[in-house]
């Protein structure tokens, strides 16, 4: 139905609650008396049942975009519904304030003056950027509707948070799952620091890709009964690693074989050989020996360019993928590489610095930054007669998510969450058995993430972060970790912030008494300068603000974020709570899929295809941009255009107006005074109540499961088409027509008031501004709380349902379709019979005996239910009778009614002036103006 016609159906009456919305202009003022008021305080106060929904922390640094407002107005959708329902349901928001990105946008504000500054100016310029940007985003999310404790949001900046993330460290530590190792780890030269798992992205690049041979020594010749030179060749396509190469690996069942070629005795594993001398252009290769991986384990070969002998080791890493199943193995640069050669004891060489350039122990490519290196080394390779192949190729590589620069895989000394080679990935996959998840899917996918979890690096060498609470002996390079020490450490962090840690010298953050006890006093200490990785920040929320905030509890009810968390804070807040309490912090995970436009396309400003929160609200209003989060289904990922926003706002109109139209019909009904008990209302009316009372049911099972996008359609098909095209559209005539007072009147107002107060109550966690508007517009004898988000859930009604009626009235409704039809043609054309329905006379002809005595018995509400002057039951039929599409076996025919139009309710009458005080109404009118 087109919103012209819906105006027409409801014959709206003018109120204050008017059609035209304009909530960009409303909304600010609901939103204003909100916070005057304290509803998001008084809504704490009720019930004893509790439901901690625990925020994921936004980064604080730049504006919040369409994918932040999926995620907050869904956590808001589902505290306001709680609240309703009798929880104690708080809301503390929070951000991430630490990390790379601020520091960088600090370093781009103060440009070489930053050069100049102490650690403690710099950390104290961070802090006042990442407030600044806390405060917009507060202020931006305050404008979508959302109740929380704004005045006291949690930062991981400060204090109160940092010292209970120290305690947590130490947990960490002192239960095993801490260490300090050399291990290679992403690392970006572009901002020198070492990255977690969570913060790698994959682009497309291009990489040479090479084949080299590394001449085998007498050990593998005399395994294999060879007397010629022969090598071994392995396929790369990071060339800048061979400096640090010490081994190959082989796969210990594969056959492989030596072939004779032009180039030499080559061993290539014999399921790749066609695929790889096709490649490398060498043709009539022979075998001439084969063997298997194992008979050349702990063999030897001769480097490429180095000094160096390296050795044969075996691994089951070692695919036939692609390559040549011989494996270039570099422990310094891999994580398969390092986990292989430390089952070897093979050193770990990593001749690269922080910057991506080559070291001394690099040899001749030394002072090389490492992209430059492949040219240089693949040269130097085709020289020496090392190399078989080179070409470019296009690859997925790692890259970090933050500088969008390719990373490196780098072996340095970092300080790991022990991951591998501890029961934290076991014990963290149990305790995801007692996680509820929604989508269900999201179990595989956080499970499989685990099982294959490397070593957490938690270490970052930045200034801006939470420091690593550990003291080293100078001298001897030993680690000084204590209880007590940490205790001090986190009194002092306590009152100053991490800060202090950067402010005192090692002895002062200890103290004398301590230096004392554990035999300190003269010894040259130095503390750790590394700072945590973002994701350990925010990983101990569910401890540093759970466990410290009145009214909230751990584990968590729910954590609600996007998909990507799976592999980000989901994953980082289990580890560490499993890591120091034992069990996991929440006991439901509910994910939402990414915002991409109305195509299915990411959103890009270089495409220009961005949709921006504040854009939406200036044209249509928050509430449009909520009941958008609430008609996705935000499993997967979801779309937003304009068109998509447009058809919003229709639907959205489409409540709107069923409510004004109520509001408007309701004014003078008083429910203490006026309300008609249920056995008195007409049959009509309890089939509304029985479309509700089945309405109530499928919209808080739809709450309760999660499933906004359920409940709203079934709203919105209530709304616009049993209540508005039918249920309130046959009873105008009852509303305009029958004494103000009269039994009839009073019982079409007491229904409707029944609705909308349960309706408002519906749309109030998803159209919170529009619920407001229409609960402060309702006579205050229906209002149970001075706010809708502070009043009750609706409580269900048995005695409504009537599965009888539904019956009943489906087959009045498919006659009442079939009608409308044949009276629209009525309306259409030159030779059109009639203006609207209430000039016809319709005449059914039912060829079925069932049917036609139930039309019999039901004539008088059958005319009400059609909205025509006359109706009549016919036994015959002629070639002018019209069949329906509904029911079949029902024929319809229309003409005009017979008599004159009352003018008070115009319907036709032969009647009309039968009162001769009021000539021109029919008997009916003219019996309530007499009255």
């Amino acid at each position: 139905m087109s919103e012209k016609d819906y105006g027409k159906t409801l014959n709206l009456p003018k109120t204050s609650f008017q059609m035209k919305a304009n909530l960009p202009n409303k909304e600010p003022n609901i939103l204003k008396k909100w916070y005057e008021d304290e509803i998001y305080q008084k809504g704490l106060n009720k019930g004893t049942k509790s439901f901690i929904l625990h925020d994921g922390p936004p980064y604080a640094n730049g504006g919040i975009h369409i994918g932040h407002s999926l995620n907050k107005i869904l956590k808001d959708i589902i505290l306001k519904y709680k609240r309703l329902s009798g929880y104690n349901a708080p809301y503390v928001p929070g951000w991430d304030t630490h990390g790379l990105p601020i520091e960088l946008k600090v370093s781009e504000k103060l440009g070489s003056k930053m050069k100049e500054m102490s650690p403690l100016e710099i950390r104290k310029e961070c802090t006042a950027y990442a407030k600044k940007w806390v405060a917009t985003q507060r202020d931006q999310f305050k404008r979508l509707g959302i109740l929380a404790d704004w005045d006291n949001p949690y930062l991981t900046l400060n204090p109160e948070y940092e010292a209970k993330q120290l305690e947590v460290f130490g947990e960490l530590y002192e239960n095993g799952y801490v260490f300090k190792g050399l291990k290679p780890i992403y690392w970006s030269p572009v901002t020198e620091t070492a990255l977690a798992e969570a913060e790698i992205e994959y682009k497309n690049v291009m990489s040479p890709s090479i084949y080299v041979k590394m001449e085998a020594n007498d050990d593998v010749l005399e395994k294999l009964g060879l007397t010629e030179t022969t090598y071994v060749v392995i396929w790369t396509t990071t060339p800048w690693t061979l400096p640090a190469n010490v081994a190959i690996s082989l796969n210990p069942e594969f056959e492989y074989g030596v072939y004779k070629t032009e180039k030499g005795n080559l061993i290539l594993a014999k399921v790749l050989a066609e695929k790889a001398f096709g490649e490398m252009g060498i043709e009539n290769a022979e075998l001439i020996k084969e063997f298997v991986g194992a008979d050349l384990e702990l063999t030897t070969y001769k480097h490429p360019f180095l000094d160096r002998t390296g050795t044969i080791i075996l691994g089951t890493h070692v695919t036939a993928d692609a390559g040549t199943g011989a494996v270039h193995t570099a422990p310094g640069h891999g994580q398969d590489d390092y986990v292989v050669g430390t089952r070897y004891n093979m050193p770990i060489i990593s001749p690269i610095n922080n910057k991506g350039v080559l070291t001394e122990e690099a040899g001749p490519f030394a002072g090389l930054f490492y992209k430059k290196a492949n040219k240089v080394i693949i040269e130097y390779l085709i020289e020496s007669g090392h190399l078989l192949h080179h070409k470019e190729f296009e690859h997925s590589y790692p890259h970090d998510w933050r500088s969008k620069t390719p990373v490196i895989f780098r072996a340095t000394e970092q300080w790991f969450v022990k991951c591998e080679g501890s029961d934290l990935r076991e014990k963290a996959l149990k305790a995801l058995d007692d996680v509820k998840f929604v989508p269900e899917w999201g179990r595989n996918r956080i499970g499989s993430m685990l099982e294959s979890r490397p070593d957490w690096c938690i270490s970052r060498q930045r200034v801006w972060g939470v420091p690593i609470p550990v003291f080293y002996n100078e001298a001897t390079g030993k680690e000084i970790f204590e209880k007590e020490i940490l205790n001090r450490v986190v009194e002092l962090v306590k009152k100053e912030g991490s800060a202090a840690w950067v402010k005192y010298t090692a002895e002062e953050l200890i103290g004398e008494e301590l230096l004392e006890k554990y035999n300190l006093k003269g010894v040259e200490l130095r503390k750790e300068t590394n700072i945590m990785d973002v994701w350990f920040d925010s990983g101990v929320s569910h401890r540093s603000v759970l466990e410290t905030r009145e009214g909230l509890h751990r584990p968590a009810d729910l954590y609600l974020e996007g998909s990507d968390q799976h592999r980000g804070w989901f994953q980082t807040s289990l580890l560490t709570s499993i890591g120091s309490t034992g069990d996991a912090p929440y006991k439901m995970l509910l994910t939402h899929g990414f915002v991409n436009d109305g195509e299915g396309k990411k959103m890009s400003k270089s495409v220009g295809n961005v949709v921006a929160p504040e854009d939406v609200i200036k044209v249509y209003g928050a509430d449009i941009l909520r009941l958008w989060c609430a008609s996705v289904d935000y499993r997967e990922d979801v779309k937003i255009s304009d068109n998509i926003l447009k058809q919003m706002a229709e639907a959205y109109r489409r409540v709107r107006n069923t409510a004004r139209y109520i509001l408007g019909n309701a004014s003078d009904f008083n429910p203490a005074t006026d309300a008609v008990a249920y056995e008195h209302l007409t049959e009509i009316d309890k089939w509304a109540l029985h479309k509700l009372e089945k309405l109530k049911r499928v919209v808080t099972e739809s709450y309760d499961k999660y499933e906004f996008y359920n409940l709203f359609q079934e709203i919105h098909y209530f709304a616009g088409i049993d209540m508005s095209a039918f249920y309130l559209d046959i009873i105008k005539d009852r509303l305009y027509t029958e004494k103000t007072d009269s039994m009839g009147r009073r019982a079409a107002q007491t229904v409707m008031s029944e609705i909308l107060v349960t309706l408002t109550k519906m749309i109030a966690p998803i159209l919170s501004f529009t619920a407001e508007e229409i609960w402060s517009t309702l006579p205050e004898a229906l209002r149970d709380s001075e706010s809708v988000l502070l009043s009750s859930w609706y409580e269900n009604n048995d005695e409504y349902i009537r599965e009888d009626l539904e019956v009943k009235w489906n087959e009045l409704i498919k006659i009442r379709k079939d009608a409308n039809k044949v009276l629209e043609k009525a309306r259409q054309g030159e030779n059109r019979i009639i203006g609207n329905s209430l000039d016809a006379k319709i005449s059914i002809f039912v060829d079925d005996k069932t049917l036609n005595d139930f039309l019999m018995e039901n004539s008088r509400l059958l005319s009400d239910v059609l909205m025509v002057s006359q109706l009549e039951i016919v036994g015959q039929k002629d070639e002018s009778f019209i069949r329906g599409e509904e029911e079949t076996i029902a024929y319809f025919k229309v003409s005009h009614a017979d008599g004159e139009k009352c003018e008070r309710c115009w319907k036709y009458s032969t009647e009309l002036g039968s009162n001769p005080e009021h000539p021109t109404t029919c008997p009916r009118c003219a019996g309530v103006l007499e009255n």
